[in-house]
């Protein structure tokens, strides 16, 4: 894979993902299809471990996979980090799972134009 190609994908990734208002929470999937690569939600996935890189912020905990769970939560600087985020913008989390999950469930492609 062309790095460059690598790099720029990630920054779209990043573009979008500092979209999600606060409160909502989308997954590594709607974000790929959104780009136009709905079978790349793994390299969202690696996006949003190399977000902490960043000068500008990305807010990655708003990112869980596909059932509102907190799969990355173990790139945080502590495990209960992403889950302590999420919770201070009023996301309820019980046992690493996004509850009420549709109800905050923000999806690209419906809220942002192409």
């Amino acid at each position: 894979m062309n790095l460059e190609k690598h790099e720029d994908f990630f920054q779209m990734v990043f573009q979008v993902v500092r979209l999600i208002p606060k409160g909502r929470v989308t997954n590594y999937g709607s974000i790929a299809k959104y780009l136009g690569a709905a079978r790349s939600s793994r390299m969202v996935g690696w996006a949003m471990n190399a977000a902490h890189s960043q000068k500008k912020k990305v807010p990655a905990h708003r990112v869980v996979n596909r059932n509102g769970e907190l799969t990355g939560k173990h790139h945080f600087a502590s495990p209960f980090l992403m889950q302590e985020l999420l919770e201070k913008e009023g996301v309820k989390v019980v046992n690493d799972k996004i509850q009420n999950f549709d109800a905050v469930f923000w999806d690209p492609i419906n809220e942002l134009e192409m």
